[in-house]
């Protein structure tokens, strides 16, 4: 071959070269990346659209796909919808998860929002997202059952009533909070209404905010004692404590009205002159109970981390009550975070009012320890029937046959595993605080005949009729019944003396009728200190025979307590 025609051939084979490269160079950096991106954004559209289908199925609405949109959008857009639907975000990395909590600004709830608390569950993996929703319990549950926010605060009684309305439990409690123990009280006038007995009046009132432990607090008190004139529905509806406290100050101090409101408004209302608790929830227990929650989904998929929350927030607990300041302290703290500050006396006051649940009596509520290692502790199986029964009483709720298996409503494992891995953080004895080993005591200081006729009366207890036989002091069996729900009743209100005021027929010899009046009432106190009412709290009294037509052959139950 000449030269001539070897040079030409040697540019062919060099353009083919520089064409063939050009196309590698093309197919690598221009037509592979952009087939790539294609099938990148092909996937993430439908992964995002698979999503988008099991969003609509829960209720929620999603945001539709931009035309156009980049692979790296539509991933952004599926991981913000992936965590309304499941309330966890797990970073690129693997190792993060952000988890949504819905709670309110009660200031009980002051762990969850402490740095101590979101600092530990970051050294766990975890960051919390909280979610205030302004008390919104049907948001909250709606949060919980698409999966928005799988974790929540919800009062017991909160989770009763949307149990029964729903008729099934797509949550369950692994944890209990607090207790209110004095936060929560009905304040009134007392000019008007100087004890609860003067609110049995169809004109009666009872100002409160819907759906708020306080009118569990007036629900209680309506299904506990004898309000049979009072309106079925006496409730005006209030937007919150401070609307309760506006209209108190602003009342009329004859009408016969209670306020039902929590701390620190508790403590401003009674600044007014005249102005008294007719009740608070240091009175009773086991009514007014926070609780931690968990979608029961969640708790399927993520028990791990519902453990971690539930250890890392005792743990905390456990640090604030060994720290100089303690409780109070942390609680001032919080409510100068939410732009309502306490002084020092207001937190105080709400410490004293709340009790906050340790370990150990978290272990003995779920009957995983003997109640007697962390005192006076009741089942939660007890308190749940105690709360349905009560709204259902006073028509909260239709039917109690969605918890008449309480055990639907709690998940003891979280805390069993715990117990099995001796999860046990000791606290220490703080001035003025509760040993963590300790409930707070319930006992009652006997009192002399002087101390009984200065009690002041509280209310007449609502009980059926406690018949005897004709002339005789013997209990019937039906009479037995009714007083065994009494008893039942009388350990919830463990801080009040009980007067058991027996009567007779007005016909007949007027004295045989005062000493039969008497034995009747010592028949009935007699069997309620057989059911472990403690004898310091009974007394017996004979009144006078009633006047024709009055309730005679029976026994009344008046609950008093010691002056202020």
């Amino acid at each position: 071959m000449s030269s001539g025609g070897s040079a030409r051939l040697l540019k062919v084979v060099i353009v083919w070269i520089v064409i063939v490269a050009l196309a590698a160079v093309s197919y690598k950096f221009i037509v592979s990346p952009w087939m790539h991106e294609r099938e990148d954004v092909a996937e993430q559209l439908q992964d995002y659209e698979e999503l988008c289908e099991l969003a609509r199925q829960r209720g929620l609405t999603p945001d539709e796909a931009p035309k156009g949109a980049d692979a790296a959008t539509l991933r952004q857009m599926a991981q913000e919808l992936e965590l309304r639907l499941t309330g966890v975000k797990v970073s690129d990395s693997g190792k993060k998860l952000t988890l949504r909590l819905s709670l309110d600004a009660f200031s009980g709830y002051w762990v969850f929002r402490s740095e101590a608390f979101k600092e530990e569950l970051a050294l766990r993996g975890i960051e919390l997202e909280l979610v205030d929703d302004q008390a919104d319990y049907s948001q909250r549950m709606k949060a919980l059952r698409t999966g928005e926010a799988p974790m929540a605060v919800f009062t017991l009684d909160g989770l009763v009533k949307a149990t029964a309305k729903l008729g099934e439990a797509p949550v369950t409690a692994v944890m209990i909070i607090d207790e209110t123990t004095g936060a929560d009280a009905m304040v009134a006038y007392e000019s008007a209404v100087p004890n609860i007995d003067a609110l049995n009046s169809p004109t009666a009132k009872i100002i409160a905010t819907p759906e708020s432990p306080s009118t569990t607090l007036a629900q209680v008190v309506m299904a506990s004692f004898q309000l049979d004139k009072l309106p079925s529905d006496p409730f005006v509806r209030a937007d919150g404590a401070a609307d309760v406290l506006r209209r108190f100050e602003k009342a009329d101090r004859s009408q016969k009205a209670a306020y039902v409101l929590w701390e620190p408004y508790v403590s401003k209302a009674l600044e007014k002159d005249g102005a008294h608790i007719l009740i608070d929830s240091s009175r009773f227990r086991g009514y007014i109970v926070d609780t931690l929650v968990v979608s029961r989904e969640f708790l399927l998929e993520h028990e791990d981390t519902v453990r971690a929350v539930v250890e890392t927030y005792l743990r905390t607990l456990y640090d604030q009550r060994r720290a100089g300041g303690g409780l109070a302290q942390a609680v001032r703290e919080d409510a100068k975070q939410s732009g309502e500050p306490l002084t020092a006396k207001q937190a105080d006051k709400l410490v004293e009012g709340v009790w906050w649940k340790t370990t150990q009596e978290n272990y003995a509520h779920m009957g995983l320890t003997s109640s007697g290692q962390a005192g006076e502790i009741q089942p939660l199986d007890e308190v749940i029937r105690n709360i349905a029964s009560v709204l259902l009483k006073t028509g909260a709720i239709d039917s109690a046959s969605s918890v008449s298996n309480p055990s639907v409503l709690y998940y003891d494992g979280i805390l069993k595993t715990m117990r099995d891995s001796d999860f046990h953080p000791s606290l220490v004895r703080q001035p003025g605080d509760v040993d963590a080993g300790e409930a707070r005591s319930f006992k009652v200081e006997a009192l002399n005949d002087k101390q009984w006729e200065q009690l002041r009366p509280v209310g007449t207890l609502r009980v059926r009729p406690i018949v005897f036989a004709r002339g005789t002091a013997i209990l019937t069996r039906q009479s037995k019944f009714e007083l065994d729900r009494l008893a039942e009743s009388l350990h919830t209100w463990p801080h009040y003396y009980v007067s058991i005021r027996g009567s007779a027929r007005v016909e007949g010899d007027a004295e045989a009728n005062r000493a039969l009046a008497m034995s009747r009432a010592e028949a009935a106190a007699a069997y309620l200190i057989e059911k472990g009412i403690a004898v310091e709290r009974v007394r017996a009294i004979g009144t006078e025979p009633e006047a024709e037509g009055g309730e005679a052959q029976t026994v009344r139950f008046i609950l008093g307590q010691t002056p202020y």
